[in-house]
């Protein structure tokens, strides 16, 4: 075995002593936690230091890269011991980041394919979680079939988290990434799944499926294509397939407009990087206004929030960040190819490509963005009635002018391009809902 292989073995055996919690209680893991953070602190030499240490850690002859490991890891089981978060949760999240390390490894000696890297430490991942999940439960005494669904869907969720946050950090940075996915966890188990559990294994292989079928088209990177699995995913089970269609016509129409045109933009100076294919932060950017929308629903209809917020709100906030992105990215891609822009704040003909700078083809565009949007939402699902398809529209265009207002004032100076793109979104969802609570309210 190569160096990283051995290590990550050593690292995924340090992970299966977070059994100990569960079997012997959490005095005796604190013990054992504590005894490797000691070791960690008296080995700056030898074999074994060797075996353990990270190139960086040769610096300073200390074994940076365990000690933080193992005090990640002491942090999620002081918060799962202290808190709500279950030692089910802690222990699946423990393996998943320690073997899908080993298996990533491993398949790095073999391929020098990223899809196939990718796709190893997903499922080596997802595996290791659900066996550190359920076997926490069976020590536990609890029962394991009714919970095998949720124990699937917060794998699978953890790994692709775990996929992508290290796909843009660094090997280095996993105990950044297993509280990362600890917290996320936590949050998942805390919601009620919107579907049921033959559903959630039917949504995994969509989601896969159309997130390659996204890569393979080029029309997003490795990064994005795990933040879109990632997000079509939690929606579909927490939201269910109505909300999944609404985000994916986004994906799907945003990545083909991306492409339209493209040797023209080129030309221009004003096409998307990498052949078009967006990144986690584009993603990311447009998605996560849409994503809260979505965990917020699952929030309320749990009654887990304060003030018990209807979740037909959070519906609506969900439709009007999904078409603000829309209406945004369409109005981009098809208005760019359009010499004759001109700036929204003072209607005066600027460059193609320069922020905040507008066309009439493009602002049509965007507002049938959002009309295409706000028909899905229609046709999906019933709180959606003539007047909230209305407000959906209208929440759209006032994201997507908001965009551009943003763009021809702080982008560049104050705010990058992913900023923006959220704020715009942000703008989108809180509009839609405010207009949906102002018609209730008058009603």
């Amino acid at each position: 075995m190569t160096s990283p292989v051995r290590r990550a073995a050593v690292f995924a055996a340090i992970c299966t002593l977070s059994l100990a919690v569960p079997l012997f209680g959490t005095v005796v893991g604190a013990a054992l936690a504590a005894v490797v953070l000691l070791g960690a602190f008296a080995i700056t030499e030898g074999p074994v230091f060797d075996l353990l240490a990270y190139p960086g850690d040769y610096e300073d002859s200390r074994l940076y890269g365990l000690i933080t490991f193992v005090l990640a890891g002491v942090a999620l089981g002081i918060i799962a011991v202290s808190s709500s978060m279950s030692i089910a949760v802690f222990v699946g999240t423990v393996f998943l980041i320690g073997y899908g390390n080993v298996a990533e490894q491993i398949a790095r000696t073999r391929t020098e394919n990223e899809v196939v890297v990718v796709t190893v430490f997903c499922l080596a991942a997802t595996s290791a979680a659900v066996i550190g999940h359920a076997g926490t439960l069976a020590i536990e005494g609890a029962p394991l079939e009714s919970a095998t669904p949720a124990i699937v869907f917060l794998a699978a969720s953890g790994a692709l988290l775990a996929a992508l946050l290290r796909d843009v950090l660094l090997l280095y940075d996993d105990p950044v990434v297993m509280l990362s996915v600890g917290l996320l966890l936590w949050l998942l188990a805390e919601l009620e799944p919107a579907i049921g559990p033959l559903e959630i294994v039917v949504a995994l292989v969509v989601t896969v499926a159309l997130g390659y079928i996204s890569y393979a088209l080029d029309t997003a990177s490795i990064a994005g294509m795990l933040t879109g699995i990632l997000l079509g995913l939690v929606t579909i089970v927490l939201g269910g397939y109505g909300w999944f269609a609404v985000l994916i016509a986004f994906f799907a129409l945003g990545g083909l407009s991306t492409k339209f045109r493209y040797d023209r933009k080129e030309d221009l100076g004003v096409a998307e990087d990498n052949d078009g294919a967006r990144g986690s932060g584009n993603v990311l950017g447009n998605a996560a206004v849409a994503l809260v929308a979505v965990l917020g629903y699952a929030a309320s209809s749990a009654s887990l929030l304060a003030g018990h917020v209807a979740p037909v709100v959070f519906l609506f906030a969900f439709a009007g960040s999904v078409a603000t992105a829309m209406s945004d990215t369409l109005s981009s891609e098809i208005g760019s190819v359009f010499e004759t822009p001109r700036l929204i704040t003072t209607l005066e003909p600027v460059e193609p490509g320069t922020d905040g700078g507008v066309t009439w083809q493009g602002e049509l565009a965007g507002v049938v963005g959002a009309a295409i949007v706000a028909g899905i939402s229609y046709l999906l699902f019933p709180e959606v009635d003539a007047t909230g398809a209305a407000i959906i529209v209208a929440a759209g265009f006032v994201g997507m002018t908001v965009d551009s207002l943003l763009g021809a004032t702080l982008e560049g100076s104050v705010l990058g391009n992913q900023g923006v793109n959220f704020l715009a979104t942000l703008s989108g969802a809180i509009v839609c809902a405010l207009l949906v609570l102002s018609f209730a309210v008058i009603g």
